[in-house]
């Protein structure tokens, strides 16, 4: 009986041991450090590359070797080439994005905050190379949506900078069980993000290109140039933003960091909600995401210092 007990328990760690291991693989090959420093190194030789090209692009257009639709005047002045790098830069952040999903949610969040705060920024490249001099400059419109986007920049970095520096860690003792196990839950949704997001944006593309050959010209309207893909991932980010609350319920059952999870899905959910909207509107909503977030984050950290919502 002696020895058939030890069997099974045998049994049990070298299935858990296999279960640990191919969990290990399957995340370090998509959010290892190894991986990271590739796909880092891969993305900054992509975004020198694409501002080359996108360069020789605009010049060849201008001396008319050769003749491209340009809706968007992505094509006409050099500036605007800074245009592409920025979305490769933007990619790498969603990359990293989910690379501290199982570290950190705070940080997490805070990923969240910088992608958005770099789509204005990328706005602001776009535009910037269209200001009107030489007119008012508060009576163009593209001139007034240029300067509510420098000040929404602004804005936006010195929330994250009090987002980031009000971050703490919890002054609870946990079950080291339990949170082992939320940690496990969140690196392979961390892991599942990675061919979700990626099947996600050859989608886009796709529908994109065929819209593109179909027509002979692009159809999406301005907006789509800045949300085309950035829509849908906040959207699914919404998704695993909730995934997590309900399973921090199995990590911890207090009030204040419940409601700190449930504000930061209200936060992502209005950032969503700014993708569906332009101008003045947009920046508003952006705003009160990341405000609406950083405030939460401090009533938190007061309940945590004081230990008001103690088991």
């Amino acid at each position: 009986m002696f020895y058939k007990y030890k069997l099974l328990h045998l049994v049990f760690l070298t299935s858990n041991l296999k279960e640990n291991l191919m969990e290990n693989n399957v995340f370090n090959f998509f959010l290892g450090e190894k991986s990271k420093k590739h796909i880092e190194k891969v993305l900054l030789f992509i975004a020198l590359f694409s501002f080359i090209i996108h360069l020789a692009i605009i010049y060849l257009n201008k001396s008319r070797l050769l003749d491209l639709s340009d809706p968007y005047q992505l094509f006409t002045n050099p500036i605007t080439a800074i245009y592409t790098p920025f979305s490769f830069i933007l990619i790498y952040e969603i990359y990293l994005l989910i690379y501290y999903l199982p570290r950190s949610i705070t940080t997490y969040i805070s990923k969240q905050y910088e992608i958005i705060t770099l789509i204005v920024i990328r706005r602001i490249f776009k535009d910037i190379s269209n200001i009107q001099i030489e007119e008012s400059l508060f009576t163009n419109q593209i001139n007034l949506q240029i300067f509510i986007d420098l000040g929404a920049a602004v804005i936006l970095f010195f929330l994250i900078f009090l987002f980031r520096k009000n971050t703490l860690k919890s002054y609870h003792k946990v079950d080291k069980a339990k949170l082992s196990q939320f940690i496990r839950i969140k690196k392979w949704i961390a892991a599942l993000m990675i061919p979700i997001l990626f099947f996600l944006a050859s989608f886009q593309f796709y529908q994109w290109l065929y819209e593109y050959i179909q027509t002979k010209s692009i159809v999406l309207d301005i907006n789509a140039i800045n949300n085309i893909f950035f829509d849908e991932l906040f959207q699914v980010l919404v998704l695993v933003d909730v995934l997590l609350l309900l399973f921090s319920f199995f990590n911890s059952d207090l009030f204040h960091r419940i409601l700190r999870n449930s504000g930061f899905i209200i936060s992502t959910i209005l950032i969503r909600f700014s993708f569906l909207t332009d101008g003045l509107s947009n920046v508003v909503l952006i705003i009160s995401a990341l405000l609406f977030g950083l405030l939460i984050q401090l009533i938190y950290n007061a309940c945590e210092r004081k230990e008001l919502f103690k088991n």
